[in-house]
């Protein structure tokens, strides 16, 4: 007769444990494994997305198509959760703040999402496309000299340049003046990193910037929301672009920071476009991995499983766009019809500008930095725990300075002119820096010489930026 298991030795997502967790280290390290232990339930099963918070978690490609595209059946309102209405979700949990309701095209249905979804898309199809690439070119531009001439020719990407240059893009695009285009990227930031009062912070500064175009409308994403014939009121606005900035920031800088370790990691082909490593991390590296709740008219079937009416199904895209069901056939498929983006009346409306400012980012970092490569290999690098995304959380990096190669290039000119060539200081890592002569200090005791102005303090992210566009 078989003995049973010690307690320490059940293995977690089995029965006795009760459902897999889609969250902590142990999910963040190995998702795959976790997506393969539930599809032998079926096309979906009940997991817990965070603690004391059960979903159903559809990981079948062709049964997420079947929910994203059946909106009379799958609503996405969650006002309708059971377990909410009945106090059974804990008022801390780090899922409402990603299934809450929001008055916004997203978590709305019918003739509100029609109208509001209507009002977004026409606004975004407004973006000029040329326009945007310069703008993402400047923004991937600037980030980059802010550590091109690092003399150790070391960087961090995530944090240097995949996280903050959507920000940067977004705020232009949005019309922020500076000291509000600071505020948006520290409430984006603070709200993804968990900082206490972030959101109050985003929501502050939305208010004011709306304030402001009501006043002085321009020619950016923002008035065009607020003139659009839907006639949105102030409060619908600000929920409209705290959608499109936190839903497309983020998993955008995942996008970037992913296709880009991609195309530097060992595994990757070299000489393919750099849009085909886009498409392989939108298949095979989902930014938004589970997310979309809907929750049923009815009670509906999936797979032999029955799930209640206002009970939420989420959607795995991580798990579905790997489905080894699609997988046999996927090469038949068109390059786009991955799930990254959603599939049915609530896809992504910014999949095209989403994708031009990823290939764009991943262009322009490759052409600045001509011999830039992976300082791990790929298979090393850590994916953040989340349930949710699916970001890398550090891209250690390492090229030749800026500054090495120009002085290398100026001092091999100089000498084979005859002229007299500068000596560099050996750098830290062999390579030559320049080392200027320090400027005479500026006389004070004069008569008559003004007093040095007192330093400015340094604005935010934005507003250095736009400062560096003017040349200050």
């Amino acid at each position: 007769m078989q003995q049973p298991r010690e307690p320490h030795e059940i293995p977690p997502g089995c029965p006795a444990h009760g459902n897999v967790q889609m969250y902590g280290p142990a999910f963040g390290a190995d998702p795959d494994s976790h997506y393969a232990q539930l599809r032998s339930h079926g096309p979906s099963a009940p997991v817990d997305i965070a603690p004391d918070v059960q979903v159903e978690l559809v990981t079948s490609y062709d049964a997420a198509l079947y929910v994203l595209q059946n909106p009379a059946s799958f609503l996405r309102d969650s006002r309708r959760w059971n377990a909410l209405n009945e106090g059974r979700v804990p008022a801390d949990s780090p899922a409402l703040p990603m299934m809450a309701y929001r008055p916004n095209a997203l978590l709305s249905d019918g003739a509100a999402h029609a109208r509001l979804r209507r009002a977004v898309t026409d606004s975004l199809a407004t973006v000029n496309e040329h326009q945007l690439i310069r703008q993402t070119q400047q923004s991937a531009n600037y980030l980059i000299s802010q550590f091109s001439t690092d003399i150790r020719g070391h960087a961090e990407l995530m944090a240097e340049y995949a996280q903050p240059l959507p920000l940067l893009v977004f705020s232009e695009l949005f019309g922020c003046p500076p000291e509000i285009g600071d505020r948006v990227i520290a409430g984006i930031s603070g709200l993804f990193e968990g900082t206490p009062g972030a959101d109050e912070v985003l929501g502050g500064a939305l208010t004011e910037l709306i304030a402001l175009k009501r006043r002085r409308p321009t020619d950016d994403l923002t008035t065009r929301l607020m003139e659009h014939p839907a006639e949105l009121s102030d409060e619908e606005v600000l929920h409209q672009l705290v959608t499109l900035l936190s839903g497309g920031t983020a998993p955008l800088a995942a996008v970037i920071g992913t296709s880009s370790a991609l195309y530097l990691g060992e595994d990757w082909q070299l000489g393919l476009p750099v849009e085909d490593a886009i498409s392989q991390t939108l298949w095979n590296y989902a930014p938004i991995s589970n997310y979309a709740a809907h929750y049923p008219t009815h009670d509906v079937e999936l797979g032999g499983r029955v799930i209640r009416a206002n009970d939420p199904i989420l959607i795995s895209f991580a798990a579905a766009n790997t489905d080894p069901k699609l997988t046999e056939h996927r090469e038949q498929l068109s390059a786009k019809a991955h799930l990254a983006f959603g599939a049915g009346p609530h896809a992504c409306p910014a999949k095209d500008p989403a994708f031009m400012i990823a290939v764009t980012a991943v262009e322009t970092l490759l052409n600045q930095l001509h011999d830039v490569e992976l300082r791990v290999p790929f298979k090393s690098l850590t994916w953040a725990p989340s349930p949710w995304s699916r970001s890398l959380v550090t891209l250690p990096i390492r090229f030749t300075p800026k500054a090495v190669a120009q002085v290398s290039g100026s001092a091999t000119s100089a000498t084979s002119t005859g002229s007299r060539a500068t000596a560099w200081p050996a750098g830290p890592n062999g390579g030559q820096t320049p080392q200027a002569a320090a400027p005479a200090p500026a006389r004070t005791d004069l008569p008559g010489t003004p007093a040095p102005a007192a330093p400015q303090p340094k604005g935010g992210l934005f507003s250095r930026f736009l400062a560096w566009t003017r040349g200050e």
